[in-house]
């Protein structure tokens, strides 16, 4: 099958595309040429700006030959997906969407989460980009092509870094390797879900492969078979890395949210609710597996951005030591300002 993957450089699409080729498949690659990606030799690539729409729609129009299938990794609003129908009515067979999902609003009425869950109303301008392309595609499903939408969580790997409170610095991992302090969002028992790329790319493998009656206008999620707390996060990157035990230092979100509000906006949007998510559905129609633990996933992105020399070092002070002393300095003053006889 020919297969069109629009992006091919991010961390998702390379393992896509290398899953693809693996597979038996033609793989051709739509991006802007401006970033360099592990793919394997022997695909085709097409430089636009997705962004450009009259130029991105008339490349895709005269492409030749046609693609059978479509995986789009770069829409993320209501224009980008209804340039996505214009481009690609009427000349391919199958269109995959990557959404995410933060289409889903939270927190959930019920865990865990299933596709029928409730989109609205949404938690970031980011989800409500995602649901308004989701919309458009349902909308085009078996008249411009047969739409499969793929949901993911939060994807790592080789080729991306390890998320932690205050987002995707890679100085976290020096943190983690050093001892120092690592401040955890509320009391560290919110949960969160790693799946490894390699995971999540084989579900768009598994989409484009599947029976094509079955998977049409349907969503489905793909997501961790790991679910943990923030607290065991932290505890298994450090087990995976040979590090010290994690000195974890608890502090409310809200707090978080005043004293550093420009490097906690992932926490506002999406750390601090506790979601599970309900894998069953790809499972049964596209074959998804978890199969790369998380312990493992951690030592494997790590080995990878050491070889490239990519984990920032710590300097003697950063801010979060500063934040994790004033919050035990200031707790120990507001245990020991209450006598425990009169409280």
């Amino acid at each position: 099958m020919h297969v069109l993957l629009v992006g091919g450089t991010g961390l998702i699409s390379t393992g896509i595309t290398r899953q693809l080729v693996e597979s038996g498949h033609d793989v051709t690659t739509v991006t802007r040429g401006e970033t360099d990606a592990d793919v394997p030799d022997g695909i085709r690539e097409v430089h636009v700006d997705r962004t450009d729409y009259e130029a991105f729609e008339r490349e895709m129009r005269e492409l030749e030959p046609a693609p059978d299938a479509v995986i789009d990794m770069v829409c993320f609003s209501e224009d980008d997906a209804e340039s996505a129908v214009r481009a690609f009515e009427g000349r391919v067979d199958r269109f995959i969407f990557c959404s995410t999902i933060d289409v889903y609003h939270r927190p959930p009425p019920s865990n865990p989460v299933d596709e029928d869950a409730p989109r609205n109303p949404p938690v970031s301008d980011y989800a409500a980009g995602k649901i308004a392309a989701e919309d458009v595609f349902f909308s085009a499903d078996g008249d411009a092509f047969d739409v499969t939408i793929l949901r993911p969580w939060s994807t790592y790997g080789e080729g991306g870094t390890l998320l932690h409170t205050f987002g995707t610095d890679s100085s976290y991992i020096s943190r983690v390797r050093e001892g120092r302090p690592i401040v955890v969002h509320g009391d560290g028992t919110s949960l969160w879900g790693p799946c490894h790329r390699d995971d999540v790319a084989r579900a768009f493998v598994g989409s484009v492969e599947a029976d094509a009656e079955t998977v049409a206008g349907e969503a489905y999620n793909v997501t961790s078979e790991e679910t943990m707390t923030w607290n065991q996060y932290h505890r298994r990157v450090a087990e995976a890395l040979d590090a010290p035990d994690p000195d974890l230092v608890h502090v409310p979100t809200n707090v978080l949210r005043v004293v550093a509000p420009d490097r906690t906006e992932m926490l506002r949007d999406h750390f601090r609710y506790s979601t599970v998510f309900d894998n069953s559905k790809a499972k049964r129609d596209l074959g998804f597996e978890y199969t790369v633990d998380f312990r493992t996933g951690a030592r494997r992105t790590v080995e990878w951005l050491d070889e490239r020399d990519e984990v920032d070092a710590l300097g003697e002070r950063e801010f979060e030591d500063r934040l994790a002393a004033a919050w035990r300095e200031s707790t120990d003053e507001f245990v020991a300002s209450f006598d425990a006889e009169e409280a």
